[in-house]
């Protein structure tokens, strides 16, 4: 196998045909976590015809996504955690404190575990720019996150996995310059 092959297209740690991804998505404005979901769903298909099927475990609401998807880390079962919600702006301040302890908890996760934890999760002033981020003009933001994750998972394999050539390890698909340059 070349060193910087795919370890998934060989059946790797994920298993034959692909990594073992858990999709932890909030049951919390349904109507376009739903639509998240689909887009991971289809993103990992896209990149793994023949992997396994990713995990879904719902979460009542955002807030908890991280406690979910801390015991889906826990479990050893899973190459990554793709972690799906939404919270629109309301008229106070929760919205913001929610969004905050959110993105938070999943970032110190996933550095803890030394696991990739995909943060997807629409912080929004709107259901009309929800719908734009869900499956709209913005694309689908659980399809990006998907991956995201599956690109941090093949980084990691080849950098743990691989002897290193003093080349950088490059995977996964090209990304949007959103600054321009």
């Amino acid at each position: 196998m070349d060193e910087h092959q795919n370890q998934y297209e060989t059946g790797g740690a994920g298993g034959a045909g692909g990594p073992s991804v858990c999709i932890v998505v909030s049951r919390y404005n349904d109507s376009i976590t739903s639509i998240l979901r689909e887009g991971a769903e289809r993103a990992y298909r896209e990149r793994f015809p023949g992997g396994p099927e990713p995990v879904v475990a719902e979460a009542p609401g955002v807030f908890e996504l991280p406690v979910i998807a801390s015991a889906a880390v826990e479990s050893g079962r899973f190459d990554g955690v793709v972690a799906l919600g939404c919270v629109v702006r309301g008229e106070t301040d929760h919205d913001r404190y929610i969004s905050h302890a959110v993105a938070n908890a999943l970032a110190i996760l996933s550095a803890q575990a030394v696991q990739p934890v995909a943060f997807g999760v629409l912080t929004v002033n709107s259901p009309e720019q929800a719908r734009a981020r869900a499956d709209g003009a913005k694309g689908n933001k659980g399809a990006e996150a998907m991956a995201a994750a599956l690109d941090s998972i093949e980084a990691m394999a080849g950098l743990l996995g691989f002897a290193g050539d003093g080349e950088p390890f490059r995977i996964g698909r090209e990304l949007t310059d959103k600054a321009g340059g």
